[in-house]
């Protein structure tokens, strides 16, 4: 598998959040850290983020099966 390597304003375009959202998650482990290319020049490996973004959508369908659940037993 070949990696491709995408640069942050594609990073922002695919995943909608802002250059300081993405280095924040990323310092806290939260999203896909950056590789350093050159000395002023970094990237992240689009399956990466195209994981977290798989990862985000789980949980929303996780979260919204939970909320199901719990509505069922409170009508019952």
């Amino acid at each position: 598998m070949i990696n491709k390597i995408i640069k942050l304003q594609d990073v922002k375009k695919l995943t909608t959040l802002s250059s300081s959202s993405v280095y924040r998650l990323a310092s806290i482990g939260r999203f896909p850290r950056p590789i350093k290319l050159s000395k002023r020049s970094s990237g992240w490996i689009e399956q990466e983020v195209l994981d977290y973004l798989d990862q985000c959508i789980d949980q929303r369908e996780a979260s919204h099966e939970v909320t199901e659940l719990v509505e069922l037993e409170v009508a019952n």
